[in-house]
């Protein structure tokens, strides 16, 4: 079973208003293993970059007008991604700017009906708890340190961490190699530092928000057995 862990950066929220494409990062999973193969590109918008969005990924139209438009790297995404399962946080947005690149450069869509949704799944998994990337990297104790800045490869290689926990924990031999990690932003000018490292253990308790909506929940029963002498 071929699954490919996507996440894309861009110049803003809505490619319908035109926004675009800025970064891709993809990795490969094979029978829930990562392979090491991985698909990583910038790309050139071809517009201005907005403050707000260079602030989340720290990319400049200076830098990306130096790397090629999405229609030149059409044929080598389709081809890496193949028929392969895509697995994607908030899929939608991600897919939903794929599909508005591909049109654009006169390829067929993808299908939405091949993602897979990982803020679904933990919203099915943890109900009423946080589902951001991050939130779900300190729940599996998945190491963040130096992640200042978005970066798609980065997201990607976080996201297939979580991705395995989500569906039920990693097995042995299924390591996300950290030092790969380290390697790609030592060579990436713009991405954030992050450390290498062992996995710390997993936490257990809850978050603070928790425990404050389970307090309200016990506070709604009225004399309840647990308190009875």
């Amino acid at each position: 079973m071929r699954e490919i862990v996507l996440d894309t950066e861009t110049t803003g929220l809505d490619p319908s208003a035109g926004h675009r494409i800025v970064e891709i990062g993809c990795v490969e999973l094979v029978n829930h293993v990562p392979t090491g193969e991985i698909f990583h590109c910038y790309v050139n918008p071809e517009r201005d970059i907005p403050v707000e969005a260079e602030r989340v990924h720290g990319l400049t139209i200076e830098f990306l007008s130096t790397h090629p438009i999405f229609a030149t790297v059409a044929a080598d995404f389709l081809g890496f991604i193949g028929d392969a399962t895509l697995v994607a946080h908030n899929a939608s947005f991600d897919i939903g700017f794929i599909n508005a690149e591909l049109v654009r450069a006169g390829h067929p869509p993808v299908s939405t009906g091949r993602a897979v949704d990982t803020v679904a799944m933990a919203r099915r998994k943890f109900p009423g708890a946080q589902a951001s990337l991050d939130a779900l990297c300190r729940r599996f104790g998945i190491d963040l340190t130096g992640r200042e800045l978005h970066g798609a490869l980065l997201d990607a290689r976080l996201l297939a961490a979580v991705y395995l926990e989500l569906k039920g924990g990693r097995q042995h031999g299924l390591d996300l190699a950290q030092e790969a990690l380290a390697r790609h932003l030592a060579e990436t000018p713009t991405g954030p530092a992050i450390a290498a490292g062992r996995r710390m253990p997993r936490p257990h308790d809850a978050f603070d928000e928790e425990k404050v909506r389970h307090a309200a929940l016990l506070a709604k029963f009225e004399k309840p057995i647990w308190l009875s002498e």
